[in-house]
């Protein structure tokens, strides 16, 4: 077997490129990780929009892309990756501020252009329903959101963006807007080869029965929210 310098060495002598295997695994994921499975239109109270299934060829999960009635536009695409939550997207709870995420991105992306990737398997950041919910009986006897799921032995935040990246490769987007508020979904996208020129916050209203949940997130897992009125980065003359 021929060493580093060995295959350097090789590689110019003959005019050959030189790529190590985790420079394959990087191109095979981003590429090779996603399947487009179908392509169609959703009416939506935001517009018409395409969209697009996508099958995950390693968990076989299925994704969802929904491109604006306006399309991509030009210069890094306005888009939110957002996790998939039953309880605050389907059910609309008021525990967490899952719902009024997706539905403020749907209304900027159908008024703006750009798209919203909606990832599968990322409940309860990644644990699961059932995961989630024992959580949430344990913030129920008062832990906060992390402590819950430490208590129960589970990861802080389990999810993973390479999907994500996958579908926006597809999608010939190589540079985003991103719409979040968790700089940890910036990381994870530009792990993977997606370039984010600027990050968007995606502001809603915070409520009595989710407060404690953003301070939580804001405080103990670097969110960029603001949760009370006198909080300095919703009034920069501030001095509280």
């Amino acid at each position: 077997m021929t060493r580093l310098d060995g295959v350097l060495a090789l590689g110019a002598r003959y005019d050959l490129p030189v790529l190590a295997i985790a420079d394959l695994v990087a191109w095979r994921q981003r590429h090779d990780r996603v399947v487009r499975v179908a392509d169609t239109v959703v009416p939506t109270p935001h517009g018409r929009f395409r969209a697009l299934a996508y099958r995950d060829d390693i968990t076989e999960e299925e994704h969802l892309a929904l491109v604006s009635p306006l399309g991509l536009g030009t210069g890094p695409v306005l888009t939110r990756v957002h996790s998939e939550c039953l309880t605050g997207d389907v059910l609309g709870s008021q525990r967490c501020d899952c719902g009024p995420q997706l539905d403020r991105a749907l209304e900027r992306v159908g008024a703006e252009g750009g798209l919203v990737v909606y990832l599968r398997g990322h409940e309860g950041r990644g644990v699961g329903l059932a995961a989630k919910l024992r959580a949430y009986e344990l913030q129920d006897r008062g832990l906060d959101t992390v402590d819950a799921q430490l208590e129960l032995g589970l990861p802080v935040d389990a999810r993973d963006y390479t999907v994500a990246a996958g579908v926006l490769t597809d999608l010939g987007v190589d540079a985003v807007r991103l719409l979040t508020n968790n700089p940890a979904k910036v990381e994870g996208l530009r792990a993977h080869g997606i370039e984010v020129p600027a990050v968007e916050r995606l502001r809603t209203t915070p409520l009595p029965t989710n407060s404690e949940y953003l301070r939580t997130k804001r405080d103990r897992m670097g969110h960029d929210l603001v949760v009370d009125a006198h909080d300095p980065r919703e009034n920069p003359r501030s001095t509280a």
